[in-house]
């Protein structure tokens, strides 16, 4: 007997019936139970749904609660800074009212100082610091901002020359920079112009002499 070997495409065909088969046997096998153990799983579906309820409610308090908070927060944040302030205040409404009273300059002078050292002394307090600038300085553009550039001799190119406002730091960074003038060399034609006049002016004063 002579075998014959099936084609490829039988060969599939009779898998994919084995497979439909399968899957109905499946299908129409169902599990049976009684009663009593189906009123069991129902009551058991009903508790983890309330279970599931109750979580996604308690879930959605809590992002408000959270959202409510933050809210609170940024909101007082700076509470503290402004109750340590509020003295300050105070000391400069006195010296107003006392420099009108008395009519003394001095007085309010001295008055504004120790609340302008008050008010450092509380920023300083919460992180916040005062830097100075020296002339002579070389020009840093994280603490400074170059207002102009100013033509002088007496200070290296590219260092302060002129201070217009300080600068304020909070912690490690940089608040505020400082408002500076830039030193630069003068420019050639003005060094000319003032030789010129120079030599004009030597010149004149021989004459006279003359």
């Amino acid at each position: 007997m002579i075998p014959v070997t099936p084609k490829p495409e039988e060969v599939k065909e009779e898998k994919d019936t084995t497979r439909s088969q399968a899957a109905q046997e499946a299908k129409e096998e169902r599990l049976e139970v009684s009663p009593e153990e189906w009123e069991k799983l129902q009551e058991e579906l009903k508790v983890w749904k309330e279970r599931a309820l109750r979580y996604a409610a308690e879930m959605e308090n809590l992002k408000k609660t959270v959202k409510r908070e933050k809210e609170e927060f940024y909101k007082y944040a700076l509470e503290q800074v402004f109750r340590e302030l509020l003295p300050s205040i105070d000391n400069l409404e006195r010296a107003l009212e006392a420099a009108e009273q008395s009519g003394e300059t001095k007085a309010l002078i001295e008055g504004v100082a120790l609340t302008l050292k008050g008010l450092i002394n509380t920023m300083e307090k919460f992180g916040l610091q005062q830097f100075e600038v020296a002339l002579g300085e070389a020009f840093n553009p994280h603490h400074h901002e170059a207002l102009h550039v100013e033509e002088t001799e007496e200070h290296p190119e590219g260092t302060v020359v002129r201070v217009y406002q300080k600068g304020y730091r909070l912690h490690d960074r940089v608040l505020r920079p400082a408002l500076v003038a830039v030193a630069t060399r003068p420019s050639r034609k003005k060094e000319s112009d003032s030789e010129t006049q120079e030599a004009s002016s030597d010149a004149s004063q021989e004459h006279k002499s003359q």
